[in-house]
């Protein structure tokens, strides 16, 4: 046996050894693929737009674990990438990978996580994370990898460079808390970081969340842009119907600029058939007409209202099919577009599409 093979061999061992001198070490994944159709009405060109595609709705592959240290504590970890069966692209941390503590006490890790902000109500869109998710209107768009400097607009981020901490429910109530620390430094001499908290409620048919996030000097010294939301939702048997607001304001160069928005959604499941319906309005932004920031401007007729219908079909525990139509309607000026697999629509466009999608998870 060659040197090379004998040192491939002793780090293969090595990296096993490792594994089972965990507790627990697993490996996951998501593998989410659609065949769409898509249209708009206008684009940033000028040409209308009409597309057969397969779109990749955040696959994700990882692995993690936990170490046992005694006294109630453990080591935890997880390591989880991008995955893109439609072009086999994909990256080893992209997506939630964070080293931390797990105890009595709570769950306190560093990483490159989705903030609390973000994670409160991502579960009550069915369509998160696809074209239609609700990110086109609620949170300004997505951020699915960014940090202080690479993404100034959304407000459903995944943080780099972030401290989180989670609490132990007590009697339903669980708190979360993100710091994106100021580790960047623009050319503007600010010290950008990131301040996210949300409150959750959940016991037996009842959810409900109460989260604010502060982007501190994201658009300049002494500048700040804050984010809040308030969300309901509630099981009826079957049937589970989630209510959500939303104000988000942002103190930009050329004047503040703030807007409200809504989502309501409607999730029925009968045996292995899934009914969805996701509705989201945007009022017109507050401010000067034309400033602008993500897909919010300022101005009369700066609105939109994304409504989503789907169907899903279980498998199997781990497997379903999916389908699902969904409109996107600018108003004259409004600036909305889908926030994942965009089409880059112009201001006013339409924008339809049609999909049918496998999700598998493993």
């Amino acid at each position: 046996m060659s040197k090379y093979l004998r040192r491939s061999a002793l780090a293969l061992a090595a990296c096993a050894a490792g594994a089972q001198a965990q507790t627990n070490v697993q490996l996951y994944g998501r593998l989410n693929v659609a065949a769409e159709y898509v249209k708009a009405s206008a684009t940033a060109d000028g040409q209308r737009l009409s597309q057969q595609r397969v779109s990749n709705n955040r696959s994700v592959i990882g692995f993690r674990g936990s170490e046992d240290l005694g006294g109630g504590v453990s080591a935890i970890f997880q390591v989880e990438g991008t995955l893109s069966p439609d072009t086999g692209a994909g990256e080893l941390a992209r997506r939630d990978t964070r080293g931390g503590l797990d105890g009595g006490f709570g769950t306190l890790f560093a990483g490159h996580w989705a903030t609390a902000y973000n994670s409160a109500t991502a579960s009550l869109d069915p369509f998160y994370p696809t074209t239609a998710g609700y990110m086109s209107i609620i949170g300004n768009g997505a951020g699915a990898a960014v940090d202080n400097v690479s993404n100034l607009s959304s407000f459903d981020r995944r943080q780099a460079n972030s401290v989180h901490y989670w609490s132990r429910p007590w009697k339903g109530v669980a708190l979360r808390l993100t710091h994106g620390l100021a580790e960047e430094r623009p050319a503007s001499g600010a010290k950008p970081s990131l301040t996210s908290v949300a409150a959750v409620y959940e016991q037996g048919p009842w959810y409900a969340t109460l989260a604010h996030e502060r982007h501190h000097a994201y658009q300049g010294p002494g500048r700040s842009d804050s984010g809040a939301k308030l969300a309901v939702a509630r099981r009826f048997g079957d049937t589970r119907v989630a209510l959500l607001a939303e104000r988000l304001q942002y103190e930009l160069a050329g004047g503040d600029l703030n807007r409200n928005a809504f989502y309501v959604s409607v999730s029925h499941q009968m045996g292995a058939h899934g009914l969805r319906l996701g509705v989201a309005r945007a009022g017109d932004g507050k401010g000067a007409r034309g400033n602008r920031i993500g897909f919010i401007r300022g101005g009369p007729d700066t609105g939109a209202t994304h409504v989503t219908l789907g169907y899903d079909y279980t498998l199997s525990k781990r497997s379903a099919l999916y389908a699902y139509v969904t409109h996107l309607d600018n108003e004259d000026n409004g600036g909305y577009d889908f926030a994942i697999n965009s089409l880059g629509a112009a201001p006013g466009a339409t924008l339809k599409g049609a999909a049918l999608g496998l999700r598998h998870s493993f």
